[in-house]
């Protein structure tokens, strides 16, 4: 599972691309094959684009996506997997500078992934109690009718 801070790396370095569409044209791809390589809706990319998130070009009604609206999208799905806002993923792209190191960029994601992580693992925490709660719980009830069975079966 790939994390966000080498998802920024991987797009620092331009290597995080999916496999290019076939029915990209030229240096663009078009919304539908955009959504079929991310598995998105193309509303999804359309409300992303309101965000502003993503700026496509645009040909007409047509929206063009370049290599970096891919490296965007790909960031933008990696960091709602694992929980972060879209306020807060704006926030993050938004420092992105094509030409400088991006330590900013890097310290606010590390900033922010620490404080996720710490959330998730409250989160996982209670889920795990509340597993053993419920397996007492089937536990105690499986046993009383296994017990009240045999009861019920002699009156």
């Amino acid at each position: 599972m790939m994390n966000i801070a080498m998802a920024a790396q991987r797009a620092a370095a331009g290597n995080d691309l999916p496999e290019a569409s076939s029915k990209a044209t030229g240096d663009y791809t078009r919304i539908g094959d955009m959504a079929r390589e991310f598995g998105v809706t193309l509303r999804a990319l359309r409300f992303y684009e309101d965000k502003g998130l993503l700026t496509p070009a645009r040909m007409g009604t047509t929206r063009l996506y370049t290599a970096d609206d891919k490296r965007r999208l790909q960031q933008i799905l990696l960091g709602r997997k694992i929980g972060f806002s879209l306020n807060d993923i704006k926030e993050v792209l938004d420092l992105h500078d094509p030409r400088g190191a991006n330590e900013k960029q890097f310290r606010l994601v590390l900033k922010k992934s620490q404080r996720q992580m710490a959330r998730l693992e409250k989160q996982h925490q209670t889920i795990e109690e509340a597993i053993a709660d419920l397996r007492r719980l089937v536990a105690d009830v499986s046993a009383k009718l296994h017990a009240e069975r045999p009861a019920s079966d002699g009156a």
